[in-house]
């Protein structure tokens, strides 16, 4: 029996890496794209042919034609939100109806879920985590609290079943003390036009589609949303996202056996960012911080929101590649230092009490990060087409990220658009 492989592409930072352009460039390999966790908090920019593209709830891989792509268990899924972005899509020339599958076991992020996420956060003051407000956190709360609405009950008896989680939202919002409900209506009857659209679409047992697929002799790319440090479990908690980012989320997110995970392709910035609250050890307040943002466009895909920077902390990087088992590094955004003098990377952190360590600790909000310095390249690589191309001081700083995350440096991106992308060999 012939035997298909499941290969993962995730990132490593905080979210934003990149994931999208990459899914993209890497789909011609792959016959099927499954996104395996994750909500619409989650903005994946592609950009080619002079159109740039902010995908949500969608696999990157929809722009190859003929791919199948699959909304896998893990997702939490808004179908109004859908809805606007599938819509915008089918515009734009691109059949959605017949190349994307959804998982009947995904669950449903219902409108009392986003005013719970805002009541939650204005309870919480000054401590709040910086929610992107889309109802993510508490939809995941319900599906381990075994309350959750799935995909699969729109198919059922899903009036009764809509109602009663309604009104146990409900009654939620007044223990809270939210009065707000101003629109309310209006985005629950969006809402329910979202449901009706998505019954358009092939709803599936994924689980079992997803294994058929392996056994016909096929490979799938998995596409994580967010970044290892954003995982519940393993990432900067509690300022982290509400499900697993970490590659092994891509088995219980897709209903893949661990041992058919093949490579795994790691992604990182050449610098690192962040958004919204939470600790971040090589944060810049300074000009070249400032630089860093404007240069790099660093704004949320989503939300809008300004990105926190910083340089490349490979303490964190190697405590990811670690957590994921990566076997191939994505390096993105490397154009965006191009015209500095000097660029930095965090090779350790001093402590409180004076030690220093290369293992990322418990607590990271009051640590001072130790860089090492490397001359800049001070070339403008966004018109390269070939790894030769690189200046020297290009290839020292490959080299020295290689060798301290002991992993290889496999795809290197110079650019937003498909075309500014070096495979390196």
């Amino acid at each position: 029996m012939s035997k298909g492989k499941v290969d993962v592409l995730l990132g490593l930072q905080w979210g934003d890496e990149g994931k999208g352009k990459v899914v993209d460039v890497l789909t011609p390999r792959y016959d099927v794209i499954a996104r395996f966790q994750g909500g619409p908090n989650a903005g994946h920019t592609l950009e080619f042919q002079g159109q740039k593209y902010v995908l949500r709830s969608i696999p990157s891989g929809i722009f190859q034609g003929g791919k199948v792509n699959i909304i896998g268990n893990g997702v939490v899924l808004a179908p109004d939100l859908f809805m606007d972005e599938a819509m915008d899509l089918e515009k734009s020339g691109h059949d959605l109806k017949h190349h994307l599958h959804i998982s009947k076991k995904a669950h449903l992020i219902m409108p009392t879920h986003r005013l719970l996420d805002h009541a939650i956060e204005a309870a919480k003051g000054k401590n709040k985590v910086g929610t992107t407000g889309k109802g993510i956190g508490p939809a995941y709360t319900d599906k381990v609290s075994r309350n959750g609405l799935r995909v699969g009950d729109i198919l059922c008896n899903f009036e009764q079943r809509y109602a009663a989680c309604k009104e146990r939202h409900l009654k939620m919002l007044n223990a809270l003390g939210w009065d707000d409900f101003s629109g309310f209506d209006e985005v629950e009857s969006k809402w329910m036009r979202g449901v009706e659209y998505l019954k358009q679409f092939a709803i599936v047992d994924s689980e079992h589609e997803i294994n058929n697929i392996l056994r016909e002799g096929k490979n799938i790319l998995c596409e994580g949303a967010q970044g290892t440090m954003l995982d519940v479990d393993f990432g900067s908690y509690p300022f982290v996202t509400s499900s697993n980012t970490i590659c092994a989320g891509a088995c219980t997110g897709l209903g893949v056996a661990p041992n058919r995970i093949g490579k795994v392709f790691g992604i990182m910035k050449a610098y690192c960012t962040r958004v919204g609250a939470g600790p971040f050890p090589t944060e810049l307040f300074d000009e070249t911080g400032k630089r860093i943002r404007d240069l790099g466009h660093e704004y949320g895909a989503v939300t809008g929101r300004e990105r926190r920077c910083g340089w490349i902390d490979l303490v964190q990087l190697r405590y990811s590649v670690m957590i994921d088992g990566v076997t191939d590094l994505i390096m993105m955004k490397s154009d965006v230092l191009d015209g500095f003098d000097t660029i930095k990377a965090c090779v350790a952190y001093k402590l409180k009490d004076g030690s220093e360590t290369t293992e990322l600790p418990y607590e990271i909000d009051d640590i001072t990060p130790v860089y090492k310095e490397f001359k800049g390249w001070q070339t403008d690589m966004t018109h390269f087409t070939d790894e030769k191309q690189f200046p020297q001081a290009f290839n020292d700083y490959i080299h020295f990220l290689e060798d301290f995350l002991e992993t290889p440096i496999s795809i290197i991106s110079i650019g937003p658009d498909r075309e500014q992308t070096i495979v390196r060999h």
